[in-house]
């Protein structure tokens, strides 16, 4: 009952800002997740106030939105979505009825598109519902490609509802092509000479990354659960096999698991953060924390 009672409240919030023809903010911009907003700033300068709806530490495969973050997502001119991520499954349908007017561009266009290695599973009581992205992954800005693709059709989202600034998006676009390249260079630079290929990750954000730079991502979320004790030491053994390198664990997913198969199997355990708004530093690390290597 709760998850229905937030959903009528933002409902009833969205229909509120959208009836009523005037937007609080003909500048304000909304994205799902945090690199987002980290290309989307880039490139919009001051022209353009971006307002990330998931916040810092949020799973955006679950998360649900208050009623007073939805009135200010109606409040803006725009809606740049990832393209399958939970988030957007649950709600995007929703806040395009409640707000008709709203620009909805989609980022994902033009990717090559991966697909997804889970399933989902729905929780026991309505009120622990679980998002899911279907046949997609949706990590796409976790690769240098996907970032690319990203900034291309955020300048071109821009242009779109700000000509007059379109000159100024393309200098701020290839100022940030420049620093994904930078980034395209410093982990090939690591990576190009890692012997152990092989990492596990309790949720597997990271397919891009590891399809482009010719690595094998080990996931412990099984079908979108956690592992029954026969698959736990099934992975062990597979993270043996491979040589797997790193157990890498995310601040929005339990951490015992990954803790036991870094211990079984003589891995480092590393912290990370793919919904890092810092996106070229997010992915040094994660070039670095692989290049290290494994426990001796």
């Amino acid at each position: 009952m709760k998850g229905f009672r937030l959903w009528i409240a933002a409902m009833v919030a969205m229909l509120l800002v959208g009836c009523s023809g005037k937007r609080e903010s003909e500048r304000l911009v909304s994205v799902t997740i945090e690199p987002q907003r980290f290309f989307a700033e880039r490139i919009a300068g001051d022209r353009f106030e971006i307002n990330c709806v998931v916040p810092a530490g949020q799973s955006p495969e679950s998360y649900d939105p208050t009623p007073r973050e939805m009135m200010r997502l109606g409040s803006g001119v725009a809606y740049l979505r990832i393209g399958n991520i939970g988030f957007e499954q649950a709600w995007m349908e929703r806040i395009i009825e409640a707000n008709p007017d709203m620009a909805i561009y989609d980022l994902s266009k033009g990717v090559n598109l991966i697909k997804s290695t889970e399933d989902h599973h729905d929780g026991e009581a309505d009120e622990h519902h679980h998002h899911h992205h279907g046949d997609t992954d949706p990590h796409i800005w976790s690769s240098i490609s996907g970032a690319k693709i990203i900034a291309k059709n955020t300048l071109d989202a821009f242009v779109d509802l700000d000509p007059n600034g379109e000159s100024i998006y393309r200098e701020n676009y290839q100022k940030l092509l420049v620093e994904i390249e930078t980034v395209e260079r410093e982990a090939k630079e690591l990576l190009d000479s890692v012997d152990r290929r092989t990492f596990i990750i309790y949720h597997p954000a990271l397919t891009y990354f590891a399809a482009e730079f010719d690595l094998k991502q080990l996931c412990i979320e099984m079908d979108g659960k956690e592992p029954s004790p026969a698959q736990l030491k099934l992975l062990v053994d597979t993270a043996r096999d491979h040589d797997a390198a790193v157990v890498f664990v995310q601040r929005e997913f339990d951490q015992k698991n990954a803790e036991i198969i870094a211990k079984e199997a003589g891995c480092r355990l590393i912290t990370i953060n793919p919904l890092n708004y810092n996106w070229d530093k997010e992915m040094i690390h994660i070039a670095k924390s692989l290049a290290y290597g494994k426990i001796d």
